[in-house]
């Protein structure tokens, strides 16, 4: 191996290694990659992938919204023609790049991608190797001898000049096995293969309470189509079955639509002097006022000014009371089918719903700068800004909402707005107890349910919760905390009780936010404040307090791009390159 070789180590073979794997091929360097995935699959990672679906789940993207990799999915679709699996049999007369597919099946395609990116290594001057069925335990920063240690659940010890942690999703577990009819999360989705005579409680209206629904009803019933309707039948034994959501305001996600602009851009995110300069104008912050302003409102001047004229003067909390207002004054299922009727016409004239599709763009350009917002504004972002963007972008796939009409039709599903203080107890002999107060009478219910799944998505986990006691262990990561703007302001939040305010000894006072200390380049930081230049993480679970809305392809893309920006910057000084002389 030649001495100025690179060492790579690869945590995870999921999407986000796939995207990265990528960008690394694009480096005028001599790599050794070295891939570690602990099951035996690559590039589909949970979602895409039996960890995260069954037959019956269906992206929410269509194959012109999937960051380039070496084929586009319509491409490969034509080229895999006669060898996929029959259940993955597409009419490919009426299939076009704005169709979704099923989730299993985008998983071949990315598993097919990273097996084709491994192949091109070779000619690029790097060597890939994989590790399928390889867990890693432990990570340690060994910066004495400027290494990064892995250690492999057979107790071997690798070297390499640099890891990049990219291992996606972590559901909790604890407690499911010991209690009847209790579910943490809906993944694996096999566990949900349920037949039952009883009420299910759901908790939470997302894309992920949806994979559980669609799975629930197919183990206690079926659908049947009656010209253009979608019919369900329960089945014989389950004639109790049903599903209740328990949503805190009671509102289904929004229905997918034409984008205008297929894949989420970097044009929209802001420029490192656009962020600089209005920190320097807000007292060294980030001001989530200027960033709304800036990255939505701004927007509407040309492409819809009624709209522009209505907003312009809006603040991030108004404008978010003007749309839930227009949303929670109609029965839910009754604006489910207004929003579907509308998304309906928005494909077949191939026009956006403009306004939706910024407030994506927005979640996007939020999601890497978020870290230098006050504490106050991220307060505001996740309470105020982020419920809204949680059910506008979902873009629930038309088959889906079909699915749950049938199921609402036929009696079978129902939704509960159970507000912010609702809670979730377990009971010892199986099942739970859901508390909440009614939001229209005001009255406390206490409801008994045998089955209960938690489809609130992925919980931001804490730094402490991090797989690798070698980080913790030397100190080489820190928690993420916020700064507050106002002392009055922690000050007041203190009293109110708010646990998550540390102060240090200057009387600066600090919201802890979940996870780890990250850069721009997500480079994991110290205690002292140092970023590290061998370790990056790009694993979701453990970077949410400074990157809110993580998710989707999209963020696999933008954040590979950024680590191997700065891995290209930290090559080239460790390994300068030779000038001729004069």
């Amino acid at each position: 191996m030649h001495k100025n070789t690179e060492k790579i180590a690869l945590i995870g073979a999921g999407p986000s290694c796939l995207y990265l794997l990528k960008h690394l091929l694009t480096l005028e360097k001599e790599l050794v990659i070295e891939i570690f995935e602990k099951t035996g699959i690559v590039g589909a990672g949970m979602p895409y992938s039996p960890q995260g679906a069954t037959n019956e789940h269906i992206t929410n993207v269509s194959g012109n919204e999937i960051p380039p990799l070496v084929v586009p999915l319509a491409r490969w679709l034509d080229e895999m023609a006669g060898r996929l699996p029959e259940q993955f049999a597409i009419d490919r007369d009426n299939f076009s790049q704005y169709h979704v597919v099923p989730r299993l099946l985008l998983g071949k395609y990315l598993t097919d991608q990273f097996k084709q990116l491994v192949e091109k290594a070779g000619s690029n001057g790097k060597t890939v190797k994989v590790h399928l069925n390889t867990e890693i335990t432990d990570l340690t920063d060994c910066h004495e001898d400027g290494k990064v240690e892995l250690t492999l659940h057979s107790g071997k010890k690798m070297a390499f000049d640099y890891a990049v942690v990219c291992s996606g999703h972590r559901w909790p577990k604890a407690g499911e096995s010991s209690r009847k009819g209790y579910f943490l999360s809906p993944y694996p989705p096999a566990k949900l293969a349920l037949k039952v005579n009883h009420a299910v409680a759901v908790k939470g209206s997302s894309l992920t309470a949806i994979d559980a629904i669609r799975t629930l009803a197919r183990n206690n019933g079926t659908f049947e189509w009656e010209g253009d309707k979608l019919r369900f039948i329960v089945a014989e034994g389950s004639e109790k079955f049903k599903i209740m959501m328990h949503s805190r305001n009671g509102l289904l996600p929004a229905i997918r639509f034409h984008l205008r602009q297929s894949e989420l851009s970097q044009d929209s995110l802001l420029t490192d002097a656009e962020i600089e300069d209005n920190k320097r104008e807000n007292g060294g912050f980030l001001s989530l006022d200027f960033v709304f302003d800036h990255n939505f409102k701004r927007r509407f001047q040309k492409s819809d000014p009624a709209l522009y004229k209505r907003i312009k003067d809006l603040n991030v909390e108004s404008f978010v009371e003007l749309v839930m207002s227009m949303r929670e004054d109609k029965p839910p299922f009754k604006l489910f089918r207004e929003e579907y009727e509308e998304a309906a016409e928005s494909i077949d004239r191939r026009k956006s719903i403009f306004w939706k599709e910024m407030l994506a763009e927005l979640s996007f350009t939020m999601n890497y700068p978020a870290k230098y917002l006050s504490a106050e504004d991220m307060l505001r972002l996740k309470n105020v800004l982020m419920p809204l963007v949680s059910i506008v972008i979902a873009f629930v796939p038309q088959s889906s909402c079909d699915e749950l009409f049938a199921l609402h039709d036929a009696g079978r599903l129902d939704i509960i707005s159970v507000g912010q203080e609702s809670r979730v107890e377990p009971l010892k002999e199986g099942g739970i107890r859901y508390h909440y107060t009614d939001e229209q009478g005001g009255k406390k219910h206490a409801k008994h349910y045998q089955t209960y799944v938690d489809c609130s998505g992925q919980p931001h986990l804490s730094m402490e919760d991090l797989p690798f006691p070698g980080l913790l262990r030397r100190k080489s990561v820190s928690q993420a905390v916020l700064r507050f703007k106002s002392k009055e302001e922690a000050e007041k939040l203190i009293k109110e009780g708010n646990k998550f305010i540390i102060s240090n000894d200057n009387g600066d006072h600090f919201l802890k936010v979940s996870g780890i200390t990250i850069t721009d380049h997500f480079q994991i930081v110290n205690e002292y404040g140092i970023p590290n230049e061998r370790i990056y993480i790009m694993a979701v679970p453990y970077i949410g307090g400074y990157n809110p809305d993580y998710s989707g392809l999209d963020f696999c893309e933008q954040a590979s791009r950024c680590i191997v920006e700065k891995l290209g910057q930290v090559f080239d000084a460790r390994h300068p390159p030779l000038h001729a002389e004069c």
